[in-house]
């Protein structure tokens, strides 16, 4: 039983690599976005408004790093939640094993509801600092 358990854990973190490896999205040319962003600025810029870039210096790079952390957070909280599903199926009808299991996935939900408010939080205050 614990080997398959095992070869279960270890064909999902093949899996999630290989999303990883090759799942990442295709990015354009930086000529082609800069176009598309002078575009932008000019037809801002021609009915009134102002084009400036918000996502220079301090704030881009605390919303890059908040974002990896959180894509972290985030798998490693699925990672738990099937750990702990796997945990409680498992656990034979032992009340300790299923107390131990259901902690696990409710903390690990927690966690992802954690993730998703410090998004909210650095995505507001971003926006207020610049």
């Amino acid at each position: 039983m614990i080997h398959k358990i095992k070869l279960v854990m270890a064909t999902l973190l093949l899996s999630l690599g290989l999303v990883g490896a090759f799942g990442s999205p295709a990015f354009a040319a930086n000529g082609a976005a800069g176009d598309a962003k002078d575009d932008i600025c000019s037809g801002i810029n021609s009915a009134g408004g102002t084009c400036s870039d918000s996502g220079a210096g301090l704030t881009r790079v605390m919303r890059l790093v908040v974002r990896i952390i959180s894509v972290v957070a985030g798998v490693a909280a699925v990672i738990m939640i099937i750990v702990g599903g796997l945990r409680y199926i498992t656990s034979g009808g032992d009340s300790s094993k299923v107390a131990s299991a259901k902690s696990a996935i409710v903390y690990a939900i927690i966690g992802l509801v954690i993730v998703v408010f410090a998004q909210i939080i650095v995505r507001y205050v971003a926006s207020e600092a610049s």
